[in-house]
């Protein structure tokens, strides 16, 4: 019996490994999340008819409060669907640390990651970026400070920095918003780290055929409307003249 991560990709279903889609029509149950990331241009029932198996999809604390999946993989094959890379999140990481312990045995089937497609489309050299971080709706009043906190540790070494933005529900953050957000927490810091000058380049709907790309500074972006969802934030470190060339490519002055 045995628990298989399935990456699903970027956007639609046809981001899926040939590998992925293989294994998990070997599976006997299949389940999925879609509150760490999301298909866009695909919907479970897309899913389920390349498939040709029902999914379940689990909420947060199905996965993470419960044993189900992992009750399931000791007496079946399980296979997990995710969006993006199948152990991008930490959450994921953890079940496979616990049925290990379980002694279930464990198989990663990887899948494109925006963690590559970002920095690839904006023009940026992948091994120069720093810690990543989310950047997380305000909760009653207060804004979490982690993506302020990410963008000055990594510009003070001169790199690049990868903001999430919150999915909460069917609720998806807005580069506006995050560009908000970081402004609200540098009035309450001060450190002079996201200012109106800050370049920063917004990338959306990664893995489409209209994938979005726009770079600037912060001042002019907070303006800005954006098309649909899910986008992502790079703010860039020191920059290789390449690296320069893209981002006047894509706006920035």
């Amino acid at each position: 019996m045995s628990l298989v991560f399935i990456g699903l990709g970027l956007f639609d279903v046809r981001d899926i490994t040939v590998k992925g889609l293989e294994r998990a029509r070997e599976c006997d149950c299949l389940f999925a999340e879609f509150y760490t990331s999301r298909l866009m241009g695909s919907d479970v029932g897309e899913i389920e008819e390349l498939v040709g198996m029902d999914v379940r999809v689990l909420d947060r604390d199905e996965v993470e409060g419960s044993d189900l999946i992992l009750d399931m993989a000791e007496d079946c094959d399980v296979g997990f669907f995710v969006g993006g890379d199948s152990m991008i999140a930490t959450t994921h990481n953890d079940i496979r640390l616990r049925a290990l312990e379980r002694g279930i045995d464990t198989e990663v089937v990887h899948a494109p990651s925006i963690y590559t497609a970002a920095p690839g489309l904006a023009g940026l050299q992948n091994y120069k970026f720093g810690r990543s971080a989310t950047i997380a709706f305000p909760y009653k009043g207060n804004v979490p400070k982690s993506g302020y906190k990410a963008v000055r540790e990594n510009r003070e070494r001169g790199l690049h920095t990868l903001l999430f933005l919150d999915i909460k529900e069917d609720r998806f953050m807005s580069p506006v918003e995050g560009l908000e957000c970081l402004l609200e927490v540098e009035r309450l810091v001060g450190d002079g780290v996201v200012t109106d000058d800050l370049p920063v380049v917004v990338v959306g709907r990664a893995g489409s055929s209209s994938p979005e790309v726009r770079a600037g500074r912060v001042g002019e972006l907070v303006d800005c409307e954006f098309g649909g969802p899910m986008h992502i934030l790079i703010v860039p470190g020191d920059l290789h003249f390449l690296e320069e060339e893209a981002l006047q490519m894509f706006g920035l002055d």
